[in-house]
């Protein structure tokens, strides 16, 4: 592994992180809508089951027509996400073994199969089969889809946590001993549940959007008053619970993944009440190895961040320097500690191959216990230079305090839409015009928040493929780097293209509106 290493061209690490990155980028758009707006959907349709009011069924069918434009361009983007780990990381597909396989079948197999089912009902059942079996299918399908992110986001967990495995010296592959461990690792439930809220925050904020350009239009006023009052209602409860995922995630990340909590805190120097940054604007001369003040401005609250984490302003909170150069007095190694026994596990697994392969099984058992020893270790093998820990602080920092800034406010915006349209007073509101301009913009903002959350999350844990024991140099697949830059662009080119078309599409059926009122009953 170490000697492949030695071959990898570098553009070919960074085009193919790239051509990830940006894949992964462009999926995230569609997937959040997707996510909430089918709760919103099967709530609405349930309110019309309830009632036989035909205004929310034309409610609902408006709504279910923007998201199958969405869902459309999602599903796209999300298979040749997934053809990537084949083609471009091919190494880290081999050493992840069946467990990151695994949940990825049974997102196919279960998830994505029962959502592709009922979708077909949920568009074309209307009039064909009766109000609760249609009902019961819009449901499902947004249970299935929600299955689906739970796959998705247990395989990428197990990458920022990996549980539940042992590693076969044999076969060099990670090997699933405890599928549940797998499951329901702390990291693996914050992640799903702090990931889903945020879709549905997104989605909630999505229909005040397009409702507020109704309302500012003066068209489908009753339609859209109605849509907000679901969507501020559900994207309130929703908001509430991402900021509490969002601390349950923090706690998480303190613990298994240090490195990025300091980066998203901007922390060179931990300690004992360590600083909550607020606001802050990073000094970009900053570096580990010299003594500038990481801030050029800040607004910090001492002691807040060792509180968040353990109630306790006195927990110690480790930072960028002190993971690099370690801490003795808190147990923590140095980068370049962790390097050798990385080393020494890696030469230990050698060996124990060699060793079998003579059919000195003994010698070989010796070998397989200085491995398992270090074995927490052995992603280090493949660091050269102990600063290379470091993810891209800046980076990090923006996009964390972007997303919990945008968050903040969008707790203001469904307080404000929810309690003036339930008291049937935001058009009498004397700043209408301008709460409305804020709804149609705080759907950018939830784009760019969420997409913010994943950057914190996939930067944050550089340069892991696997937190500890993988890079992404060492899990690349050797090909032509000119290869991947062609398709690179390629994606990109095909992407954006996607994405205009979504939307001018969804920009067209908003402009003509939900159909015209039904006049008849039936199913």
């Amino acid at each position: 592994m170490t000697q492949l290493l030695l071959n990898i061209d570098p553009s070919l690490i960074d085009w193919s992180r790239a051509q990830f990155a940006l894949t992964a980028m462009f999926h995230w758009i569609f997937v959040p809508i997707t996510l909430g707006i089918l709760f919103i959907i099967a709530i609405m349709e349930t309110i019309y089951v309830k009632t036989g009011d035909l205004e929310w069924k034309r409610i609902t069918k408006f709504w279910m027509k923007l998201f199958g434009i969405n869902f459309a361009v999602g599903v796209a983007t999300g298979l040749i996400l997934e053809f990537e780990f084949g083609t471009n990381w091919s190494n880290f597909s081999w050493f992840v073994g069946d467990i990151f396989g695994a949940p990825l079948a049974i997102e196919g197999i279960m998830a994505f199969f029962m959502e592709t089912i009922f979708i077909a009902v949920m568009f074309f059942g209307w009039n064909k089969v009766s109000k609760k079996f249609h009902l019961t299918a819009t449901w499902l399908t947004a249970i299935g889809a929600n299955l689906s992110a739970l796959w998705i986001l247990v395989a990428n967990a197990w990458m920022q946590y990996p549980a539940g495995m042992q590693f076969n010296p044999d076969t060099a592959r990670n090997e699933m001993v405890n599928f549940w461990d797998v499951l329901f690792s702390p990291v693996a439930i914050n992640k799903f549940l702090h990931t889903i809220t945020s879709g549905y925050t997104l989605a909630a904020l999505f229909v005040i959007g397009v409702s507020s350009y109704f309302l500012l239009r003066k068209r489908e006023t009753f339609m859209a008053k109605r849509s907000i009052v679901i969507a501020s209602v559900f994207g309130f409860i929703s908001v509430m619970a991402l900021i509490f995922t969002g601390h349950g995630s923090a706690v998480q990340v303190a613990k298994y993944q240090p490195m990025k909590l300091a980066a998203m805190e901007g922390l060179y120097e931990g300690g004992q009440e360590a600083e909550l940054i607020g606001i802050a604007i990073l000094n970009p001369k900053k570096t580990v190895d010299n003594n500038e003040d990481p801030y050029l401005f800040k607004i910090g609250f001492k002691g807040a961040l060792s509180f968040l984490i353990d109630f306790d302003t006195k927990t110690y909170v480790p930072g960028i320097n002190d993971l690099v150069y370690g801490d003795k007095e808190n147990g923590i190694l140095s980068a370049e500690e962790r390097i050798e026994k990385g080393k020494t596990a890696m030469d230990a697994l050698v060996a124990y191959k060699e060793l079998k392969k003579a059919g000195k099984d003994d010698e070989a058992k010796v070998q397989y216990d200085i491995l398992m020893a270090n074995f927490e270790h052995f992603g280090y093998s493949y660091i050269k230079d102990p600063k290379d820990i470091v993810p891209h602080v800046p980076t990090v920092f923006y996009s964390f305090h972007i997303m919990v800034i945008f968050g903040t406010m969008f707790v203001l915006i469904f307080l404000i839409f929810g309690w003036l349209t339930i008291k049937n007073r935001i058009e009498q509101f004397k700043f209408a015009k301008l709460l409305y301009l804020i709804g149609i913009i705080s759907i950018p903002m939830a784009f760019i928040a969420s997409e913010a959350g994943w950057v914190v999350a996939e930067v944050g844990r550089q340069p892991w493929v696997i937190q500890d024991l993988m890079t992404v140099d060492a899990g690349v697949t050797n090909i032509s780097s000119g290869a991947v830059q062609t398709t690179f662009w390629i994606f990109a080119f095909i992407f954006t293209g996607l994405l205009i078309a979504e939307v001018s599409i969804m920009l067209k059926f908003i402009k003509d509106g939900p159909a015209k009122p039904e006049n008849e009953g039936g199913k």
